[in-house]
C-alpha cells in the first residue's frame, strides 16, 4: 500500500527557514504528482506547492511563491519543501499528499490527491 511520511516539522522564530520531507513508498510509477498542504488552526486547508514527478515541473500558492522551494530526490522517492522567510501566517499542520496518476502539471485541488501523510507541524513564533 502507498505510503507517505512526512518530517521536518518543528518551532522557529519570523524570518527562520524549515525543510520538509515527503517520503513516499510503494510508488512503481514516475507518473504521480506531490502536494504540499497545510492546515491552519480553525482554518480550511489550503494547498501549498506541488510537484510534477516526471517533468520536475512545479506548482505554487500565491501566499507562499518566492519563499518556499518544492523540489525531489527522484530515485529516493522524496519530495522536499523548504521553506524561506517564513511568517507567523505559516504555522500550521503541513501534509504531503500524492495523485496518482499524474499525465499534466500538477494542481493544488486536494481532491485531485488520493493519500494523505499524517503531517508535520510547523509553529512561527515570536
Amino acid at each position: 500500500q502507498l505510503r507517505l511520511v512526512e518530517s521536518g516539522g518543528g518551532f522557529v522564530h519570523p524570518g527562520g527557514s524549515l525543510r520538509l520531507s515527503c517520503a513516499v513508498s510503494r510508488v512503481n510509477s514516475d507518473y504521480y504528482g506531490i502536494g504540499w498542504f497545510r492546515q491552519a488552526p480553525g482554518k480550511e486547508r489550503e494547498g501549498v506547492a506541488c510537484l510534477r514527478a516526471s517533468r520536475g515541473t512545479t506548482n505554487y500558492a500565491d501566499s507562499v511563491k518566492d519563499r518556499f522551494t518544492i523540489s525531489t530526490d527522484k530515485p529516493k522517492k522524496t519530495v522536499f519543501l523548504q521553506m524561506d522567510s517564513l511568517s507567523i501566517e505559516d504555522t500550521a499542520m503541513y501534509y504531503c499528499a500524492v495523485q496518482l496518476p499524474l499525465l499534466r502539471d500538477c494542481k493544488l485541488d486536494q481532491e485531485d490527491y488520493g493519500n494523505w501523510g499524517q503531517g508535520t507541524p510547523v509553529a512561527v513564533l515570536a
